[in-house]
């Protein structure tokens, strides 16, 4: 209509502007600087994590979300690269405009994602780059109880029902990894035989021990045991248990590790545990002499006066002792701790070392009690639904 009419359009031509780096024609930009020479000058990407870990279970083919969720993903799944990107750090200081996966060896344990991204540099210039992420597949075993069909509580021990034998064995190397075990020589049982075919059907039974000891527990040492740690102190608290045990003089700060194998070797037991903790009020705190770090913790040696919480005010009964908790400790602070004044132990190994004096009282933790009365008193896990046989 507007040619028939004798009109005309006009066409706008848009220019161009040299580089200032490298002098080639680029249309106009807030920064006036073609691509690559923009790459050069910034990158978006600086900070940015480029490589992180996702944990993957073998047997359910499941990946672990933090804190406590296992999600079903295949890979090349919308699932996995929403994984992918929710482990990634920084991700929110820029704009992400796309996410694909980079093909890789199933056996590499590798996945990698290449990632586009944009973000406003120079001037207000906008620039886009991609770069690639790289993910190692740390396999882990999720919830080995869990393929267990089965649970009982039975004579001195739990007894958990596999219907696979590698979920047994897996299952027994999990634990060994979290406390010190000893197993026993694995038996069968022939359950059925089916003589056509001579199929042999056998029920196979794993069985191991865990250490009757935990964290916090007095432990008094057997003399051949302390003798062979340097002469360590009979009486040691337990800072660490895992698939090793970590002792603490609480006297001298020494400590020392015992794996599996050095334990099951001469067992021992525990002379007191936490449920036998008496709470102290603190007095007065000396100097601290020096600190140690052990098992990721902070303990100080230092000279404290404290009495029995449910005879303070009644009698003027107060104990000199030497703690480990001097750096935390103030006068008027409450701390749990073993009575060794008013304890009555028929410990067999206690009884060997004759010439040894008994400390009136051995402190464990500092308590808050603002932080008790906010909470309501203690509380107790939910008790979990098992079979007595």
């Amino acid at each position: 209509m507007t040619e028939e009419a004798g009109m005309f359009r006009l066409h706008h031509t848009i220019g161009s502007v040299l580089c200032c780096k490298c002098g080639i024609p680029v249309r106009p930009n807030a920064a006036n600087m073609c691509v690559n020479c923009l790459r050069t000058e910034v990158d978006i990407t600086e900070g940015l994590q480029k490589h992180a870990t996702l944990v993957h279970c073998p047997e359910c083919n499941r990946y672990f979300r933090p804190p406590k969720t296992w999600i079903e993903a295949q890979l090349e799944s919308k699932e996995l690269v929403t994984l992918c990107l929710n482990t990634l750090k920084n991700l929110n200081k820029v704009r992400l405009i796309h996410a694909e996966f980079i093909w890789t060896e199933p056996h590499s344990k590798r996945i990698k994602v290449k990632l586009r991204v944009q973000k406003e540099v120079l001037n207000g210039a906008i620039l886009a780059q991609a770069y690639i992420v790289e993910y190692v597949q740390q396999e882990h075993m999720h919830d080995a109880a869990r393929c267990a069909k089965k649970i009982k509580q039975m004579n001195h021990g739990i007894g958990f029902f596999f219907a696979n034998w590698s979920h047994g064995k897996k299952f027994v190397e999990f634990i060994g990894k979290l406390v010190p075990i000893r197993s026993h020589r694995p038996s069968q049982q022939l359950v059925s035989h089916d003589t056509k075919s001579n199929n042999y059907y056998y029920k196979y039974t794993l069985s191991f021990e865990i250490c009757p000891i935990c964290r916090e527990d007095l432990i008094c040492l057997p003399r051949e045991l302390a003798s062979g740690l340097g002469n360590l102190h009979p009486l040691v608290i337990l800072a660490k248990v895992s698939n090793r045990i970590t002792f603490l003089d609480p006297f001298t700060l020494k400590h020392h590790c015992l794996d599996a194998k050095q334990y099951w070797r001469s067992p021992f037991k525990a002379l007191l545990s936490s449920r036998q903790l008496v709470e102290y009020i603190v007095l007065d705190v000396g100097i601290v002499y020096f600190e140690v770090h052990v098992g990721g913790s902070k303990y100080a040696l230092a000279d404290a006066q404290v009495a029995r919480l449910s005879a303070f005010g009644k009698n003027d009964t107060i104990f000199n002792i030497t703690t480990h908790l001097g750096h935390l400790l103030n006068p008027g602070d409450h701390a749990l701790g073993y009575d060794m004044y008013a304890t009555n132990s028929n410990d067999m190994e206690l009884e060997k070392y004759k010439d040894f004096d008994l400390p009136d009282a051995i402190l464990m933790r500092k308590t808050y009690e603002e932080n008790c009365q906010r909470k309501g008193g203690k509380q107790h896990p939910p008790s979990m639904n098992t079979e007595y046989v």
